[in-house]
């Protein structure tokens, strides 16, 4: 099973129009995690993770090659890729991804606060990912 997912520029643009908050300048996204997580390259050859359940950009690796390594290691996709969560909605829950959709929870761990296989479904990468956009965007600007 793969673990990553890619999308077309026109998807990325639309996903990512409302973490305009976030400094993505110069950051082209190259593929997501199948919970629309998504990784970014810089011009200068840097990794960025936009992690969308917390709603931060971190820089987390200085090459391809670092992201691949850590990538390549158990702990890695299960922090990064969430592999455990994504074999068991796609094995136990028998969720199958097309194309344009990623895995998301309904409702949000936010809301439940549970991570629970039982909650995943399946749903736009789009409209997921610009939604959590926009929640963390009223979030930070309207704490508490």
């Amino acid at each position: 099973m793969e673990l990553t997912k890619q999308f077309s520029e026109q998807q990325y643009a639309r996903a990512l129009e409302s973490w305009a908050w976030l400094d993505l300048a110069g950051k082209a996204p190259r593929f997501t995690s199948l919970f629309g997580d998504v990784f970014l390259e810089s011009a200068d050859g840097a990794w960025w993770f936009l992690d969308t359940f917390e709603g931060q950009l971190v820089r987390g690796w200085n090459s391809r090659a670092d992201l691949t390594a850590e990538l390549d290691t158990e702990a890695g996709q299960d922090r990064y890729l969430l592999a455990t969560l994504a074999m068991a909605a796609y094995h136990r829950r028998g969720l199958h991804l097309d194309a344009g959709q990623i895995y998301a929870y309904a409702p949000p761990p936010i809301v439940t606060g549970s991570f629970d296989v039982d909650h995943i479904e399946v749903f736009l990468f789009v409209a997921v990912v610009n939604t959590a956009g926009q929640l963390h965007g009223q979030l930070r600007n309207h704490p508490g």
